[in-house]
């Protein structure tokens, strides 16, 4: 079976610009994937997890990056003091340390 460029050498007897266009068509098909893929959607993941972040407000159950899950007590620009366990020990995490929030909000 004749591939396209082959068809393109027989007539042509060299490479042309249309063959050159051709061999570039599966790089260009393959980087449009990814990007619909794997790219758009992680942008779409950080961009909601950000939203979460910002919109924390204080009484709320939040889990850190590390597991440790407390009740939000104050906020400052980008850091939290959160209130973990039974005995009330506060915690002091930077907003970016949040992985959920999980008190539920009206909207």
């Amino acid at each position: 079976m004749l591939s396209m460029q082959h068809l393109l050498l027989a007539a042509d007897g060299d490479l042309g610009p249309m063959a050159l266009v051709m061999q570039f068509i599966p790089f260009v098909l393959i980087i449009v994937v990814f990007y619909f893929m794997l790219i758009r959607p992680q942008r779409r993941r950080e961009k909601a997890t950000q939203e979460m972040r910002s919109k924390v407000e204080v009484g709320d159950e939040v889990v850190t990056v590390g597991g440790v899950i407390g009740r939000v007590v104050s906020i400052k620009d980008d850091t939290l003091v959160i209130e973990t366990g039974s005995d009330r020990s506060k915690i002091r995490i930077a907003r970016w340390a949040i992985q959920t929030n999980n008190t539920v909000h009206d909207s």
